[in-house]
């Protein structure tokens, strides 16, 4: 029985369709599908978190910018540069 390591993470099976062409290319290449796909995955679900979080912060943000637009940043007279 072998034992997984604690720190990989659960890998699962899942069928993607993939260009032929990108396909061919990146095993000419030596690229490791599999992997630059988790890779791909992991970014674009970065930046939909990122996203989210910025649309779902939007009116904190918005108020944050108003309030320094319209009383200047805190200790901005102590700024040494």
């Amino acid at each position: 029985m072998s034992e997984r390591k604690t720190n990989s993470p659960i890998r699962r099976s899942k069928r993607v369709t993939l260009s032929v062409e990108l396909v061919r290319e990146a095993r000419a290449l030596g690229v490791n599908i599999s992997q630059a796909c988790e890779a791909g995955l992991a970014r674009a679900v970065a930046e939909a978190r990122g996203s989210r979080w910025l649309e779902e912060n939007r009116e904190a943000i918005e108020a944050h910018n108003a309030l320094i637009e319209r009383d200047g940043l805190p200790l901005d007279e102590f700024r040494q540069f």
